[in-house]
């Protein structure tokens, strides 16, 4: 089972992510691990693009995978070899308070960061998550109508427990 996952900051795709990985018995991929350079100790650079580029199409070569992440418009491949691509389409106040949340669970746990979150960073996301469901999402359906035939789109924590419950 390949399973592509997409959806803005907040949205549910690494929950989602972990409960297929789990049922499926497969990889789970954060998209972030192949876009941003984490080696580099500092945050907001990104990996030069032949090496995500590399990185991706080894993911991709594998029998079976989840992966999830904000990105898409370098995915082709990704969308063109998943069995099922699921498009969390959340509330943006919904997201928020999961970033939030998030983002607070982090700072009293500072060895679960996946990076160099900031106050800064932090407000930042919150911005730019308003922008990605107002800009990017549009695109991404528009890019995602070639699939309709293997795309979900999940809005609600309800539509996700339906699913779920297919699983």
């Amino acid at each position: 089972m390949r399973i592509h996952i997409i959806g803005g900051s907040g949205s549910g795709k690494s929950y989602l992510a972990e409960l297929l990985c789990q049922k499926y018995n497969i990889k789970h991929y954060d998209l972030d691990d192949l876009f941003w350079l984490k080696e580099s100790g500092q945050y907001g650079i990104r990996m030069p693009e032949d090496r995500r580029t590399e990185m991706l199409s080894k993911i991709l070569a594998t029998d079976g995978w989840v992966m999830e992440g904000v990105y898409f418009d370098w995915l082709d491949d990704s969308f063109t070899q998943a069995d099922r691509i699921l498009l969390l389409d959340t509330p943006l106040w919904l997201c928020r308070i999961r970033i939030c949340r998030r983002f607070l669970h982090r700072r009293l746990h500072p060895e679960e960061r996946k990076n160099q979150e900031t106050w800064h960073s932090f407000f930042s996301l919150l911005k730019w998550t308003a922008k990605y469901q107002r800009k990017n999402m549009p695109l991404i359906r528009q890019k995602l109508h070639k699939y309709t035939q293997k795309v979900t789109v999940i809005h609600t924590c309800a539509d996700l427990s339906r699913f779920a419950d297919t699983l």
